[in-house]
């Protein structure tokens, strides 16, 4: 028997669409113009709805940034946490130290090439109040996870730090402000950023005489 739509799947499959199309032309417009002159009247006519849409949805700009930062960040909507990602568990079930390294960067890459450039924006921006949070909160997540590898790393091999450490070389060299460095302004390709990151955390973090 085939299963027909409800009226509220239709409805959910509608407003979901459009706040993809909203985020998606606010990614785009905030990182073309910076937050503050940015107006939701901009990023309404970048998505093709109107202005009363967007805060129907998200209620103001900030919270616009902060869904846009989201989905850049997970490449979707779906609300999984980034320790509980595919790539995250699969980095953290090899069982060779380099080769999590590889992966481990490989992972957080594709996440630099999607929300790089709105992490910077936030981060210029953060001396405005309602930003500093977004901008302590994106720090603080980028902790978490590379915690989570740090404390796997040490369990598989013998590290030249102590395991806090090693969490925060990881943040430093697999920062966005590091990788636009490399990517954005001296033109490495990503592809040279990622090989150089991974070499650079193995050097770094493995002991090699473990």
């Amino acid at each position: 028997m085939t299963r027909t739509s409800s009226p509220e799947d239709g409805r959910t499959l509608r407003a979901r669409a459009t706040r993809a199309r909203i985020t998606a032309a606010a990614t785009a417009t905030f990182t073309a113009n910076g937050y503050a002159t940015t107006s939701i009247n901009t990023i309404a006519k970048a998505a093709g709805v109107s202005e009363q849409t967007i805060y129907y949805a998200f209620g103001n700009k900030k919270t616009v940034l902060v869904a846009a930062l989201d989905q850049a960040i997970a490449g979707d909507d779906e609300p999984i946490p980034t320790l509980e990602r595919a790539w995250v568990r699969d980095a953290l079930a090899e069982t060779d130290p380099y080769r999590q390294l590889e992966r481990q960067v490989e992972g957080t890459g594709e996440v630099l090439r999607r929300a790089a450039r709105l992490l910077d924006i936030i981060r210029n921006a953060a001396t405005e109040p309602e930003l500093a949070e977004v901008c302590a909160t994106s720090i603080r997540h980028h902790r978490e996870v590379q915690s989570v590898f740090a404390k796997a790393l040490e369990a598989k091999t013998r590290l030249r730090t102590p395991v806090e450490t090693a969490a925060d070389t990881a943040v430093a060299l697999l920062s966005p402000e590091t990788y636009l460095l490399l990517v954005d302004h001296l033109g490495w390709s990503h592809d040279r950023w990622r090989t150089w990151a991974a070499d650079c955390l193995a050097r770094a973090l493995l002991d090699t005489a473990a």
